[in-house]
């Protein structure tokens, strides 16, 4: 029986499967598996499927795997790395107020916040310093406020990594609908190798960002970590707002906050993260659906 919990950053939901003792076969990070658990009609339903693995470094807590909910493998998620730190913290495997998670982006240094009863209220995350130039990023870099065509309308495009691709695009008309339109497009632009991830940004007169997320392997989502700190990263960028202070990022799930430290030396982010439900499944049966 494969025993996992439900989770959501802010309306970004997650399938967490402990494999700290192994996957065993199937592998519930099968991509074909993944898909079929994350299906919101004939499986469990999410964005995404959280791996819970040993760690990679001496003295580090766990290792997060994040499999999209095509199957895809994403190397880094804002949103689930919150989801894992209170899972690791509620459950008993890690009660430090730092927890050390190791991802595809690096380790990430996760403070947490206990409510009353003593679960994880909310999670500040260490995100690292963000990236304007790599392989995963259009050239020349940095590519900021960089022209690129999509549907016969030209976007003003800044790229940046967060470990992960995002394309951030300022806009003064709502983002949702773009998001919905033009995301899956600019997401598969040559410019950039790998796919992105898309950001849709209308800056508030009070500074908060409003944010729309076309999440790559995934399509619309309520929030994501990853994406609110690029969104940041990139209204710091273009001037659009300081660094060094607290930004709010509004997305459809609910707000981020998040803090881009002078010189782009790194990004903490901090929001809520909510355990849904428990459950079981037979997952032989189910990977012969």
């Amino acid at each position: 029986m494969l025993r996992f919990v439900k989770y959501h950053g802010l309306g970004n939901d997650f399938v967490l499967v402990d494999l700290r003792d192994g996957e065993g076969t199937p592998s519930p990070l099968d991509p074909v598996i993944v898909a079929r658990l994350c299906d919101r009609h004939f499986g469990v339903g999410a964005d995404g499927v959280l791996g819970v693995l040993k760690p990679a470094e001496p003295g580090h807590h766990a290792r997060m795997r994040i499999m999209n909910a095509d199957g895809s493998e994403a190397e880094m998620c804002g949103n689930g790395i919150r989801c894992m730190a209170k899972y690791l913290h509620d459950h008993g495997a890690v009660r430090r107020r730092e927890i050390l998670i190791d991802t595809l982006a690096g380790v990430m240094r996760c403070g947490v916040t206990d409510a009353r009863n003593g679960t994880v209220e909310s999670v500040a995350v260490q995100m690292g310093a963000p990236a304007l130039a790599g392989p995963s990023l259009p050239k020349p870099a940095p590519f900021v406020e960089g022209a690129l065509e999509v549907a016969g309308r030209t976007l003003r495009v800044t790229a940046v990594s967060m470990g992960n691709p995002h394309a951030v695009v300022f806009v003064d008309e709502p983002p949702r609908p773009l998001a919905e339109t033009l995301g899956p497009l600019v997401e598969k632009l040559p410019a950039f190798p790998h796919r992105t991830n898309v950001e849709f940004v209308r800056v508030q007169p009070d500074g908060t960002l409003d944010t729309a997320v076309w999440e790559r392997g995934c399509g619309i989502t309520l929030a994501c970590g990853t994406g609110a700190c690029a969104t940041a990263v990139a209204a710091t960028v273009t001037k659009r707002a300081a660094e060094g202070q607290e930004l709010a990022v509004r997305l459809p799930g609910g707000t981020l906050h998040v803090t881009v430290a002078p010189g782009l030396a790194g990004v903490t982010m901090r929001g809520p993260a909510t355990e849904v439900f428990r459950g079981e499944l037979e997952l032989a049966d189910f990977a012969r659906r």
